[in-house]
């Protein structure tokens, strides 16, 4: 059985990361870092764990990513990542020189294009993919936490 390594394999991966935070209570964002065909990090929101609002699921990523390589550049990577970025993201995107960043689920509010942010020059931006699993499981997280309210 051959495995197809393509965006949809790896937003799925990131899915499982929302997943996780979805468990913990965290707004459910998941992001993997892959280097050819091999996720070299994974990571999910972690601010309300960590009482650290900077704790998001990329910035936990590439800091991995960047541990897991030994160096701050991630040259050769992709990251999957289930929301659209917020600036902050990008921001740490940019200087850690990501080429390829495909994210799930639009954030016309606080997505880092709708706030006038940027990625590196060079790098490629795909959006949309496994929209629909990604959009419902911040939906539900945040329906319940109004229940809850």
């Amino acid at each position: 059985m051959d495995i197809k390594f393509d965006d949809a394999y790896f937003m799925k991966r990131a899915l499982q990361e929302a997943e996780a935070a979805f468990e913990k209570d965290e707004v459910p964002i998941g992001a993997v870092i892959v280097v050819q065909d091999r996720i070299i990090a994974r990571a999910h929101n972690l601010t309300e764990q960590l009482n650290d609002v900077t704790a998001h699921a990329e910035m936990q990523a590439i800091t991995a990513a960047a541990n897991f390589l030994g160096g701050k550049y991630l040259h050769e990577c992709t990251l999957y990542v289930t929301l659209e970025p917020c600036q902050m993201c990008a921001g740490a995107i940019f200087w850690s020189q990501i080429p390829k960043v495909v994210f799930g689920a639009y954030d016309p509010q606080r997505g880092f294009t709708a706030l006038g942010g940027q990625l590196h020059p060079k790098a490629k931006l795909s959006g949309g993919v496994l929209e629909k699993e990604c959009s419902q499981l911040l939906k539900q997280f945040f329906i319940q936490k109004r229940r809850l309210n």
